[in-house]
């Protein structure tokens, strides 16, 4: 079902904006209001809105090979539900940890975690997760390589009102 453009927040300015920042989020409003025909006020204007609205974060993204962490892995975690909170702010403090999200069913969890070998990988799974109490290792899978990550992801277009695109080798 297609969104009315007049009932999205956002238009395609806002998207140049964000493709722009996503490629180098240095990219000053002077930058950007001569890349895409506008004045600076509005870009300064529009990026205060995006970030104001929660659309938009501007952040430093760390590439954890820069800092020696080579493995990663996807691990799938069971929780007691009734120990859920201190389970939860346990993992969040874990400096391994780089994503931590609830599965599908109640008591799932799902973490990738970061290491600058195999064998830290091997004892986090062996003797870091199952100390924690009602916390338990379902399966884990190895990341050998990384092709898209979090930080590249964008909007499609059709959430700025825009035509949908085609993606090129979707189709037969």
């Amino acid at each position: 079902m297609a969104t009315s453009s007049l009932s999205l927040p956002f238009d395609e300015l806002d998207y140049q904006i964000i493709q722009l920042l996503n490629q180098d989020a240095r990219h000053s409003a002077s930058e950007i209001a001569r890349s895409v025909g506008a004045r600076e006020r509005t870009i300064r204007n529009r990026i205060d809105r995006l970030v104001e609205l929660g659309a938009l974060r501007l952040t430093a993204v760390v590439d954890p090979s820069a800092f020696g962490y080579q493995t990663s892995v996807d691990i799938f975690l069971q929780v007691d539900l009734e120990r859920e909170a201190e389970i939860v702010d346990c993992l969040l403090h874990m400096p391994e940890i780089c994503y931590l999200a609830y599965g599908q069913g109640t008591n799932e969890m799902s973490i990738e975690a970061r290491f600058k070998s195999n064998a830290e990988m091997y004892d986090f799974l062996k003797q870091t997760l199952t100390t924690i109490p009602g916390l338990s290792v379902t399966s884990y899978a190895l990341v050998p390589r990384i092709l898209r990550n979090i930080d590249q992801w964008l909007p499609r277009p059709e959430d700025f009102g825009l035509p949908s695109q085609e993606w090129p080798g979707c189709q037969d």
